[in-house]
């Protein structure tokens, strides 16, 4: 029987982490790394969240402008996989290719037993195949069920670490999220293969595409790509290339919407492609088991990051850690996705505020549901900067609990200093204004 157990009912953690994606994993590690009882929940069967459930194994960006800004417990994941793999990382000093150049590709099964270990050694504990069921407070503690293949169990905790991605703790806490009228689309990840690029008439494969549309066997945003989407989808195998609209990932309503219409589309696309001239062996070689979800809510905070905050490079005076992405707004109306890079030598900070929510003591957000608007969020919603938030939070509830108080009330040095011996980089007075320095 595991050890999260050997306790009587309820059984008792110093902190409790939600979600065992890019920001969860990262955050249970370094909380336990700092002495305190850690235990992780995660829904699935395995960790690493959209990185191996999504298929979107490439974390980025850790760099910015040739510079590293984003390192810590992520990056070390990140790197102990590379090298299990055998595999080189990006050359990140030519800096001026294109940002998904400069992501990490990792190998998915390296990547999620990396984690398993990385994990366990820190000490946490771990419950998989788990969901969150009830969450309240006290006057000491939070007070959570979580939904066990054995039941309903419960569990207590003096601080809370919500990384599901969808602000799941902090709307079973019943506080306040924010929620933007049109949700970006979801993907479902795939790689198609079976056809030889040189043979094709890409063309004709064009035209047959604008006709499946007009016909009504093809939706346009079945094709990610607005313009030359044949050629794009192929030349990519598939990978990142459809857009999953009218989704909301926040109830499992709404996922399985979702993993529903996913699976629809990749089948308009499969009997769309097969029958092409060139085409016949057309197959799919692989899909994601859950569709990506790329917008849900954030949560009310008691900062908020603007999108004029992220494109300026504003360095907040509680800044915890960088982030560093374009902005990357997948649109909904089957037309693409708008991309803006920043300006060159912009590196955007994220505050401790955007992490806490309003009107909650000792509960810390982390990853893509930080209190933003849509614009900010598309940027810092990816995987480094999770894996940065995630480890601010894990620092943030461990050093709350070390000094019985409130995760607001830790100085803000205290953080940064326990980030710095945790191998994190933290935005300081090296950065010029909003700029990286030469």
């Amino acid at each position: 029987m595991s050890d999260v157990f050997k306790s009587q009912p309820p059984s008792e953690f110093d902190v409790v982490v939600v979600g065992g994606g890019p920001a969860g994993v990262v955050a249970a590690i370094q909380s336990a790394r700092a002495g305190v009882r850690t235990l992780l929940v995660e829904k699935s069967g395995v960790l690493g969240g959209t990185t191996v459930l999504n298929g979107v194994n490439a974390p980025g960006l850790f760099h910015a402008w040739g510079k590293q800004v984003i390192a810590g417990i992520g990056w070390e994941l990140v790197t102990r996989a590379m090298a299990d793999a055998h595999m080189s990382l990006p050359d990140f000093t030519d800096f001026k290719r294109p940002h998904y150049i400069l992501q990490i590709w990792l190998d998915k099964a390296v990547y999620a037993a990396v984690c398993d270990d990385a994990l366990v050694r820190s000490g946490a504990q771990l419950l998989l195949h788990t969901m969150l069921a009830t969450v309240e407070r006290d006057a000491e503690h939070w007070r959570i069920t979580v939904c066990c293949k054995e039941g309903l169990v419960p569990l207590r905790a003096k601080v809370l670490i919500d990384c599901t991605g969808d602000a799941n703790v902090v709307q079973l806490a019943g506080l306040r999220l924010n929620k933007n009228p049109a949700l970006q689309p979801a993907t479902l990840m795939m790689r198609v293969g079976g056809y030889d690029m040189a043979t094709l008439d890409l063309p004709q494969l064009e035209e047959a595409f604008e006709a499946a549309i007009k016909q009504g066997d093809l939706l346009r945003r079945d094709l990610q790509h607005s313009e030359n989407a044949v050629y794009r989808f192929l030349k990519s195998n598939g990978q990142n290339c459809n857009h999953i609209a009218g989704v909301d990932g926040s109830t499992s309503a709404g996922k399985t919407d979702a993993e529903l219409n996913a699976r629809r589309a990749m089948m308009r696309i499969y009997r769309f492609f097969k029958v092409q001239p060139g085409m016949e062996q057309f197959k799919i070689e692989w899909f994601a088991s859950e569709c990506g979800i790329r917008e849900t809510c954030t949560i009310v905070g008691r900062e908020h990051i603007s999108a004029n905050d992220y494109i300026t490079g504003r360095v907040w005076d509680d800044a915890v850690c960088h982030s560093f992405y374009p902005i990357d707004i997948h649109r909904t109306d089957g037309h693409g996705i708008d991309i803006r890079p920043l300006a060159e030598g912009t590196v955007p900070t994220i505050p401790r505020g955007a992490m806490l929510p309003i009107d909650a003591d000792n509960l810390v957000v982390a990853g893509r549901c930080i209190s933003g608007d849509q614009t900010a969020s598309s940027a810092y919603r990816v995987q480094a900067t999770a894996m940065a938030t995630g480890q601010a939070a894990g620092v943030m509830a461990a050093l709350a609990v070390i000094h019985n108080q409130d995760v607001a009330s830790v100085p803000i040095e205290q953080i940064r200093t326990m980030l710095k011996e945790n191998g994190a980089i933290v935005p300081t007075e090296t950065l010029v204004g909003s700029h990286v320095g030469s």
